[in-house]
């Protein structure tokens, strides 16, 4: 499994536990499960695409930028996540929040599967896009085993 591989398969479970959490409803058992859920798929997403993802697209000039977009990305769903947790799961202005990162996770991921992954291809080489998915893959479950 190459870098890219492994990223995708972090971003569908992404994307599906973001679909689910905005069709909840109020304070529910469901709706609490799923935001713990979302919460820790993307910190450890995160955490680990960061390091093993931008910071060696970082030292290349036409990844530069990119990169530092998404890391940013990650800190506005940061944002969001805490935003969510200190609002109440009753109340409307939560699925308003949700809805919100929601549109933020999809955004971030068609920008690196549409933009990013195509550029990082020209830089990394195939033996790196390897290497960086097993750094990747160990950083991912180290994370997930933290939250």
């Amino acid at each position: 499994m190459n870098i890219f591989e492994a990223l995708r398969t972090s971003h569908d479970t992404q994307r599906e536990l973001a679909d689910n959490l905005i069709k909840t409803s109020g304070d529910s058992k469901e709706r609490d499960l799923l935001f713990k859920e979302l919460k820790t798929e993307l910190a450890a997403h995160a955490a680990a695409e960061e390091r093993f993802f931008y910071v060696p697209l970082i030292a290349h000039d036409i990844t530069q930028e990119p990169s530092r977009h998404g890391i940013a990305e990650h800190h506005e769903m940061d944002e969001l996540v805490e935003k969510l947790e200190k609002t109440d799961f009753s109340s409307p202005a939560w699925l308003a929040v949700a809805k919100e990162l929601h549109h933020k996770v999809f955004h971030h991921l068609k920008d690196e599967e549409q933009g990013i992954f195509q550029l990082a291809g020209k830089v990394l080489g195939e033996a790196e896009k390897l290497s960086l998915a097993k750094g990747y893959e160990g950083e991912f479950v180290s994370q997930r085993l933290k939250a």
